[in-house]
């Protein structure tokens, strides 16, 4: 289900190799990169796909892999361990990670919104978050989007055991659409939304960042930290900028260009999944704000999601572009 793009890696064990060598074993200036993505390709992977279709890389001197996993919890824990070069993770995640001890810096942002949501059928009895006192509200995995749903439920004066919380194990469309549950958290707004409304059961959504909670980047791209001077990571930065611009400015020749290597992403889902986050595409893709950083941080060791708000140097680093 498209719902594991959301999974919250809890780490509970993990090996690091001290040296964070790159996986290719090759020297530093070597042009091959490997990008492990954090699940099957999509409409959210827009820029990394057109950047490899449209030459930018290439122009660069670099050859972009780009992996898929066999779980959607391993990318960081392969970009630590010097298992590939880079890796898609999401900024909440990116801070339990670090929290927990892996050697991993956000290079890069892919999707500068949150795409996070807490969706309803319209049609439903939900029409506020008031209106959840009493419902069941179903979820895939603990942890952050916990966190989000407590947040929403004190916006209405509400607490945890207002509700009741139903494990659908990543069926976050299907168990509203059958009522099992009234509301589900952790639904996409580019994807479930359009899902329901091809359902022809349109769906609500209440906005994280519309109600109190500090925005956040979606997808972020990680290297090991100890890797983070690599020359081969400003020349991939300035790559992406160059896709961004290409996607934001031939949006129809870049979903050719998309869906050339993927004809099975040819539907209606996936093509309103690319309309929807093109808008969502960080424009400057190496650019950090450190103050949301700092902020979002800050709400999660409020949340007790994180044991602490480490400095943001810890968690991200905006790299210098080559001239």
């Amino acid at each position: 289900m498209l719902n594991l793009f959301r999974a919250v890696l809890l780490l509970l064990s993990l090996t690091v190799p001290a040296s964070g060598v790159w996986a290719d074993d090759k020297p530093a200036n070597a042009g091959k990169l490997t990008v492990m993505l954090d699940w099957f390709v999509n409409p959210d992977h827009a820029v990394l796909v057109v950047a490899r279709e449209k030459g930018f890389f290439a122009a660069q001197g670099l050859e972009v892999e780009l992996q898929t996993p066999a779980d959607p919890n391993d990318p960081p824990k392969l970009v630590a361990a010097g298992k590939v070069n880079l890796a898609i993770t999401y900024q909440p995640q990116l801070h339990i990670h670090v929290n927990a001890g892996l050697p991993i810096k956000r290079i890069a942002t892919l999707i500068a919104t949150p795409l996070n949501s807490l969706v309803v059928l319209e049609e439903g009895p939900v029409k506020t978050l008031a209106d959840l006192k009493g419902r069941k509200i179903g979820y895939s995995v603990g942890g952050f989007e916990e966190a989000l749903l407590k947040s929403l439920l004190a916006k209405a004066g509400l607490k945890m055991e207002d509700v009741t919380l139903v494990n659908v194990n990543f069926s976050l469309s299907p168990s509203l659409l059958s009522k099992q549950v009234d509301a589900v958290i952790g639904a996409f707004r580019n994807f479930e939304l359009n899902q329901l409304d091809l359902a022809r059961k349109p769906g609500r959504a209440f906005y994280p960042e519309e109600e109190g909670i500090p925005p956040y980047d979606e997808l972020v791209l990680v290297a090991n930290r100890d890797q983070i001077n690599d020359p081969r990571l400003g020349r991939f930065l300035i790559a992406l900028e160059q896709a961004t611009l290409y996607l934001l400015n031939h949006p129809d020749e870049a979903w050719k260009a998309f869906i050339a290597q993927h004809k099975d992403l040819n539907d209606e889902l996936n093509r309103r999944a690319w309309r929807d986050t093109l808008p969502r595409l960080a424009r400057r893709p190496a650019a950090l704000d450190e103050a949301r950083y700092k902020r979002f941080s800050q709400f999660l060791a409020k949340q007790g999601v994180i044991t602490v708000a480490l400095p943001i140097s810890n968690y991200a680093v905006q790299l210098p572009l080559p001239d």
